[in-house]
């Protein structure tokens, strides 16, 4: 019987929340990296990002308080710090692929030992039809960063030798943080930077289905 707790999708957002520097110009993809926001340290001005054409976005809006005008690329009601600003979409993308944020943080479907991204489409019917601006971030931004759960509904890992669905970018992730670890990529193959209390070494590996470098 396995000893070792998962993160919750809180912990782990702050697990990724604790390694943006100060002063970091950031965009949070839709939908779990969006919780990062809530967990930035206090007296940290971290800048962020939303595709859909703001710059110094905030938390979350508390329920009660949202306002459907101000909203995430993902929908989502947000707030705006003092200072904030709104502009075109067209201006947006090019903060994203002019290489003015310091790192983005996205979620995905796989991701190769060597940084390669898929997170856009299975390929299965139905799926949505187009990357929109997740190739912009993955390629434009200074640092790419997964957040993600390690493992499918079906126990498969999501850290594969070699991506299986369409790609988004190619060699462009730079860490990986999942449920039970955090990992860098590099051309000799994944490194872990931590593990959740309890995890093996050789357990990680097991679940990963390939060596990982300690």
């Amino acid at each position: 019987m396995s000893l070792y707790q998962p993160r919750t999708r809180d912990e782990l957002a702050a697990r990724v929340a604790q390694d943006i520097h100060n002063g970091a110009y950031v965009n949070l993809g839709i939908g779990m990296p969006t919780m990062v926001a809530n967990h930035l340290p206090d007296g940290f001005e971290v800048v962020l990002h939303s595709e859909n054409g703001i710059l110094g976005m905030g938390p979350a809006a508390a329920k009660g308080t949202e306002d459907y005008d101000l909203v995430n690329a993902g929908k989502q009601p947000v707030t705006l710090l003092s200072g904030g600003a709104y502009f075109h979409h067209a201006d947006s993308f090019a903060m994203m692929r002019g290489g003015h944020l310091d790192i983005c943080v996205l979620g995905a479907f796989q991701v190769s030992a060597k940084g390669d991204l898929a997170n856009w489409s299975t390929g299965e019917p139905g799926a949505i039809p187009a990357v929109g601006g997740a190739m912009d971030l993955a390629i434009g931004a200074k640092q790419t960063w997964v957040m993600m759960s390690l493992l499918t509904r079906d126990g498969k890992s999501k850290l594969v030798p070699e991506c299986t669905y369409p790609l988004t970018g190619i060699e462009c992730v730079k860490r990986v943080y999942t449920d039970l670890a955090t990992f860098a990529c590099s051309p000799d193959g994944l490194h872990v930077i931590d593990r959740v209390s309890n995890l093996t070494h050789e357990e990680l590996e097991r679940l990963v289905g390939m060596p990982l470098h300690s």
